[in-house]
């Protein structure tokens, strides 16, 4: 007999469980309030980071933190009225982020990581959706020596513990490369490895038109009305109740809500990020991915215009919109590259779930049966949707999967 399953959560991570348990027999029904990939799934970076083997740490250094407590920078910003509630999420990601408890957690998420390319490319030609996706890596650029120099010490490193590959690029480089860009740059790192995607919500729907290829569903539905029934699991959707014998969480942000309800007190906290679209002035043309560093914003060549997305914000969930970032990022992009008109109503935001040890929630809720997590990705969710959906599927369905996943299990915090 088949066994049924409900996945809870329509971005890149729950749509690639999706489409691994439909692959391996299961009858897999899709659940989300809103057509898959409208989240955060939709307004990421659009770079599949083969090279990001290390999460993004908390800053360490007391000047650095004292800058950031000014709270006027592009690639962080904090709400202060919310910083009581978040304090002992962020001090546990402080100390997670200490040199030595890094390289720890580092070592951990790397196989993650390396897989990622390879279980996208199964995905993508799966999908015949090869025109989203350009395979010729992305540029980090910097306006002095010595983060420069710190940056290809740390890319060195990297390409002999984890095999990533890079090129070092001069200032002539760099204006080689993007013609159209100017500035009074020291030079940068390419990593040759990382795939980019043109649309990161057209990815995410041809993946979904795959899964329904293979006889999946997807339904619209409230995951408030989720929780046990008999010996699975039931959940409201807009066909009436649908029952289940295993349930994925993959809620993104909204994951800890979910998970609370079932009694699990996961430390999850949110990044939010913001993006905005914009015209090229004349006839100039943005090559690729650039991400000015030391300022901490990325411009994008995407199919919906030249996307700028900034860094974090540390607000509740719920919060209103305060795109104050996006404004400071525009102002110093626009010195450093012809950006035109907006071309989006307002800015979109999104909200990034995170845990304090920056690793991922993967594996079997520790006190139910046929109950599922896959969240937490942080910065990382369009890079590993596929490889979480494989190891997940695997798992559920008896295989062994095909990494090591106990660093990632939800019992190193609630067992």
């Amino acid at each position: 007999m088949t066994k049924n399953a409900i996945v809870l959560g329509a971005g890149i991570v729950g749509v690639s469980v999706a489409i691994h348990l439909q692959r391996r027999g299961r009858q897999v029904t899709l659940i989300d309030r809103k057509d898959p990939g409208n989240e955060t799934s939709f307004g990421n970076a659009g770079l599949i980071q083969r090279e990001g083997v290390a999460p993004y740490g908390f800053p360490q250094q007391l000047s650095l933190l004292l800058r950031y407590a000014l709270n006027n920078r592009i690639d962080a910003h904090y709400h202060l009225s919310t910083l009581p509630s978040q304090l002992a999420f962020l001090a546990r990601y402080w100390w997670n982020s200490n040199a030595r408890r890094h390289a720890i957690i580092t070592r951990a998420y790397a196989p993650l990581i390396e897989h990622s390319i390879a279980e996208h490319k199964d995905l993508i030609e799966a999908s015949e959706a090869q025109a989203l996706i350009r395979r010729d890596g992305w540029m980090k650029i910097f306006r002095t020596e010595g983060k420069r120099d710190q940056a290809l010490a740390e890319a060195a490193l990297w390409q002999s513990e984890f095999g990533v590959d890079y090129d070092s690029l001069t200032s002539a480089d760099i204006a080689r490369m993007e013609p159209d860009m100017t500035g009074d740059f020291a030079g940068g790192i390419r990593w040759r490895d990382p795939w980019s995607v043109l649309d990161p919500h057209a990815l995410t729907s041809a993946y979904r038109r795959y899964f329904e290829s293979l006889g999946g569903r997807f339904v619209t539905g409230d995951a408030a009305s989720f929780g046990p029934f008999g010996s699975g699991w039931k959940v409201m959707t807009g066909e009436g109740a649908l029952e289940a014998d295993d349930a994925v969480i993959a809620l993104g942000p909204w994951s800890a809500l979910a998970t609370r309800r079932l009694g699990y007190f996961l430390p999850l906290g949110v990044k939010r990020g913001y993006h905005m679209h914009y015209a090229a002035k004349g006839n100039a043309v943005l090559n690729n991915w650039v991400l000015d560093a030391e300022r901490g914003y990325l411009l994008a060549p995407m199919r919906r215009g030249i996307r700028l997305t900034t860094g974090a914000e540390f607000a509740t969930l719920d919060a209103p919109k305060t795109p104050v970032q996006l404004d400071r990022a525009e102002a110093v992009a626009r010195t450093i590259f012809p950006l035109g008109d907006r071309l989006d109503p307002e800015p979109w935001m999104g909200a990034r779930p995170c845990t304090p040890d920056m690793m991922p929630v993967i594996g079997k809720a520790p006190r139910h049966q046929g109950l599922w997590f896959a969240f937490g990705h942080a910065h990382h969710g369009l890079t590993l949707g596929p490889v979480t959906g494989r190891v997940l599927a695997e798992l559920i369905t008896g295989e062994k999967p095909f990494i090591d996943i106990a660093a990632y299990s939800p019992q190193r915090f609630n067992p």
